[in-house]
């Protein structure tokens, strides 16, 4: 059977999944879970997985689900769908008792994930390729509530606040070659998809301000108050900007998480969470020098004390261009080439950026979605372009790959050169964060 035969068959294989696609997105949706306790939405998957006769592994960093459907074979495509929504209480499809909403898409991306296995299950075509398939289920990927995964790290239950960081740091992607994803790309109701070039990456920060408690009304000059400290701190942290380059795109912004106890007292204990974002990691390390010297200014500034904690952030992602050309060609086959958008470099971060440095990887970004991302107005509103095409786009690059003695992959994972040797992912981790 020719590729071309091969890629038909399993596009119509997906087609006639394309119902029960729809509805993992749709019940996912639902059932919003934020990172590191998607436990339900874990159950529902490894439900799926069952119902497909596909033995997995679970538990993975706390919630992780992992299936492979070939075992031991070389090379190893992961196709990857993220568990995990974000906080946006005012989204009228939040949880009410946690305000977690999938106003991040990531349902989506568990439904193409299932949508690709349903297909190679159905047709039956690994059996026409060389190489194995490996379907994930990952935590995390929402870089939030810092403080309470600070307290997972110290019960030693993760050291990295991402999930597929953790799956790294577990070994997790050992065997894997090459890895494929999709996201949304808000707002874009059309039946289109885009494919960037790169991400900024970051590094977290968990900062403390303590001061002295005092009455705020009789005796305000006995206190040191954390909150002047604090804004001083950010106060320096916006003189910086002028500072930074354009090419490296720079992003700062934080949140205040505890502005003090009671408001009838000098604020003593004052937290702020941010993120320093840039476009190379040399970037993201001058940029993060000027934000600490600025956030102990502040500090200075009051005659309070300052704890910064360095939290490994992401690294910048850089999509696979040989990758990219052959998911560009299988969407151009299906919805034609005036459909596609070609990206640039996106200011947001992921951690498949992190996958990026050490194997090769890319994803597609899907419409059929009105409202921006992150927000309330975020709504699916055309599933079938944003669960099930990407479903089909995954599937047919992974047949190019893996068809003809899986030439084309072995070909693309000998030019890929990674920016992290495999083996030094967590001591490249480690130093980073010595030097910051």
């Amino acid at each position: 059977m020719s590729i071309n035969e091969l890629k038909k068959k399993i596009c119509d294989a997906i087609e006639n999944r394309s119902k029960d696609i729809i509805e993992v997105g749709n019940t996912i949706w639902k059932k919003p879970e934020l990172g590191f306790k998607e436990f339900e939405t874990s159950k529902y998957v490894r439900k799926k997985f069952d119902e497909l006769g596909l033995e997995c592994e679970t538990d993975v960093a706390i919630t992780g689900v992992i299936a492979k459907m070939s075992q031991k074979l070389k090379p190893t495509i992961a196709v990857y769908g993220e568990l995990d929504a974000i906080i946006c209480p005012t989204h009228p499809n939040a949880d009410p008792v946690t305000g977690a909403a999938h106003a991040c898409g990531h349902n989506g991306q568990i439904a193409t994930m299932l949508g690709v296995g349903m297909g190679f299950l159905d047709t039956g075509i690994l059996r026409n390729l060389s190489g194995g398939l490996m379907l994930m289920a990952v935590p995390a990927e929402e870089y939030l509530e810092i403080e309470y995964r600070l307290g997972l790290r110290e019960q030693g239950k993760i050291k990295f606040l991402g999930g597929k960081q953790e799956f790294i740091r577990l070994g997790k992607f050992d065997d894997v070659d090459i890895v494929l994803h999709t996201h949304i790309r808000a707002p874009m109701p059309e039946r289109k998809v885009v494919f960037d070039k790169s991400y900024n990456g970051f590094l977290g920060k968990s900062v403390r301000y303590i001061g002295k408690e005092a009455h705020a009304g009789s005796a305000p000059e006995k206190g040191i108050n954390a909150l002047n400290a604090a804004l001083l701190g950010l106060m320096g942290i916006h003189a910086q900007r002028e500072t930074f380059k354009e090419e490296d795109t720079i992003r700062i912004h934080p949140i205040i998480t505890k502005g003090g106890d009671m408001v009838n007292n000098v604020p003593a204990d004052v937290r702020i969470e941010t993120y320093v974002r840039g476009k190379t990691i040399e970037a993201i390390m001058d940029a993060n020098k000027k934000v600490n010297r600025a956030l102990r200014a502040g500090a200075m500034a009051v005659g309070a004390e300052v704890e910064i904690t360095e939290i490994p952030g992401y690294m910048p992602c850089i999509n696979d261009p040989p990758l990219v050309d052959l998911m560009r060609n299988n969407a151009a086959a299906l919805i034609g080439k005036e459909n596609i958008v070609e990206g640039e470099h996106r200011t947001g971060s992921t951690d498949v950026g992190d996958l990026s440095c050490i194997m090769p990887t890319a994803g597609v970004s899907v419409g059929g979605v009105i409202g921006n991302g992150h927000s309330r107005d975020l709504k699916i509103i055309d599933p079938y372009t944003t669960y099930v095409l990407p479903a089909k786009i995954i599937a047919m690059t992974i047949i190019d790959l893996l068809s003809n003695n899986a030439t084309k992959a072995k070909e693309i994972i000998s030019i890929f050169k990674p920016r992290i040797p495999r083996g030094k992912y967590l001591e490249y981790w480690d130093k980073l964060l010595t030097s910051s």
